[in-house]
């Protein structure tokens, strides 16, 4: 501090509270929601503390002072975050045998008009045939022909509690086996089909954990008070902690490799992401390119996920920028081996 000026002095202060608050952030990724949902909202502000990590790096650096150690010490315990974050490898390995995977919620096919465009349907559908998946993961579907055509298996669960509303799992493989989890006392779900391919047999899972139920584009995201918020945020990511428990489980049962899908409604930092990353490799992590934002906002949101088993090589990975839905839809080629 001898060095330092009484600015630098406030500056190193405030560069080591928000140091030690993103190895916490890293570190919160341990702790379940279900024991204490407030480390969710920590884990949730993980990419701000990196940027301003980076700044206060960049900053030390400049001047060629000592406190620069700070971050460069919070940002090396981070580097797995920092991953997470950006991809900074893309691979563009094009195999005709690969198994081309996409994962897109589709907001009920824009049924409730929330975008000023009454041919959303037909929209995606045109995009779905150009860009041809095998295996289409859709989350918030809304029961539609119109893919039939270009998928002759097909495994859709939906719930008509308010509105017709579920996932469904399109293959251009056969599917041997499909079924759904039933999330208790939620609209969202999990479904999963097994589909053969060639000589592999492939568990696909399409997840949706529970939604936050907010308005990110509102004054306290639509919510009267800052209190009502927080109580409805913790009641959603007690929910996610156990439909990602429950998923977690039934995995267990399954002895074929699993290409896990979905809209986790939480980012990479989160618990639920990495219980069920576990043993997993992440598409976007293993070929992306850029922050991959998957959700329309004005920050970088990534909370769509495409994580596939181990032993699967990850060829290509692509974040398209449609704007179709709230959601940006995702795709992954993977090479089974």
């Amino acid at each position: 501090m001898k060095n330092l000026s009484p600015f630098d002095g406030l500056m190193k202060l405030i560069n080591s509270i928000v140091a030690l608050c993103l190895v916490l952030a890293i570190l919160v990724k341990y702790i379940s929601p279900n024991n204490y949902a407030f480390t969710v909202f920590i884990s949730l502000g993980t990419p701000i503390l990196l940027f301003a990590n980076l700044l206060f790096l960049i900053y030390w650096i400049v001047q060629i002072k000592r406190p620069f150690l700070i971050s460069a010490i919070a940002l090396a315990i981070s580097f797995m975050a920092i991953q997470q974050t950006y991809g900074f490898e893309p691979r563009e390995i094009m195999l005709t045998k690969d198994l081309k995977v996409m994962s897109y919620n589709v907001r009920m096919f824009n049924v409730f008009e929330w975008i000023k465009n009454k041919d959303i349907e037909s929209e995606i559908v045109s995009f779905v045939k150009k860009t041809s998946p095998d295996v289409l993961c859709i989350q918030e579907y809304y029961p539609t022909k119109k893919l039939n055509k270009l998928y002759p298996y097909r495994y859709k669960k939906t719930s008509i509690k308010k509105t017709t509303f579920g996932q469904a799992i399109y293959s251009k493989y056969k599917i041997i086996k499909s079924g759904s989890l039933n999330f208790p006392n939620s609209n969202n779900n999990a479904i999963f089909a097994d589909i053969v391919k060639g000589k592999d047999t492939i568990r696909i899972y399409n997840v949706h954990l529970e939604s936050l139920g907010v308005n990110p584009r509102k004054e306290n995201f639509g919510e009267k008070t800052r209190e009502k918020l927080r109580n409805r945020m913790e009641k959603s990511f007690k929910k996610q902690g156990l439909q990602a428990s429950l998923l977690v489980s039934h995995e267990k049962e399954c002895h074929y490799k699993i290409i896990l899908c979905g809209d986790f409604n939480n980012n990479a930092f989160s618990w639920v992401y990495h219980q069920l990353k576990n043993k997993k490799k992440d598409a976007f992590v293993e070929a992306g390119d850029g922050f991959g934002k998957t959700f329309d906002y004005p920050f970088p949101l990534r909370i769509d996920f495409i994580l596939s088993d181990e032993t699967i090589t990850v060829n290509h990975f692509k974040t398209y920028t449609e704007k179709l839905s709230d959601h940006y839809p995702i795709m992954a080629r993977l090479q089974l081996n």
